[in-house]
């Protein structure tokens, strides 16, 4: 077990460093996007590469960062009825989705999306819009976000089964405890 949880410190780590360097990514995004509106309204000029490069950003962040979002358990729950379960029940929940959900969506996702992106690469394909940006880059962006977003969901599947059996205290439960202290 000692193995998995430094492997899954590591892969933390990843998704950290790649999640907070994505975040700067939407600093970019809104310059590009009021430049080229002030250009635009100022100057009567646009360019399709800057309004794509804006599209790019997001995608980036997006896709960069689902893994760095999953680590700080801020993805979107339906909380219908794990809110009503014990929370040992709750990381049988995690535990289960994460396996049955999570890596299946994953591993679906960039092996459908492969092909796609080996052939962008190949083929060298631009954008149909006039001046607009090649496509290679954006859409490799796919693969890789799964690939981090599944590798964090390896990350917290350990780090679940690592709590269920006792081995690390489980931090919604340290964290309780410290709320309650205050």
């Amino acid at each position: 077990m000692r193995i998995l949880l430094a492997l899954s410190r590591r892969i933390d780590q990843l998704n950290t460093i790649i999640g907070k360097a994505a975040s700067w990514l939407i600093l970019a995004a809104v310059l590009i996007s009021a430049i080229n509106a002030v250009m635009r309204k100022v100057f009567s000029v646009s360019s399709n590469a800057w309004l794509e490069a804006q599209w790019y950003l997001f995608s980036a962040v997006f896709l960069l960062a689902a893994g760095y979002t999953l680590l700080a358990n801020e993805h979107v729950k339906v909380d219908l009825l794990y809110s009503a379960l014990s929370r040992r029940k709750q990381l049988w929940v995690e535990v289960l989705g994460t396996i049955f959900f999570l890596f299946p969506f994953c591993l679906i996702t960039i092996w459908l999306s492969w092909p796609v992106v080996a052939a962008k690469i190949a083929s060298g394909e631009v954008s149909n819009n006039t001046g607009g940006l090649i496509q290679w880059p954006v859409w490799i962006l796919i693969p890789i976000g799964f690939g981090l977003l599944a590798l964090q969901g390896l990350s917290e599947l350990i780090k679940r089964i690592a709590i269920l059996r006792g081995v690390i205290p489980d931090p919604v439960l340290v964290a309780d405890a410290e709320a309650a202290r205050l």
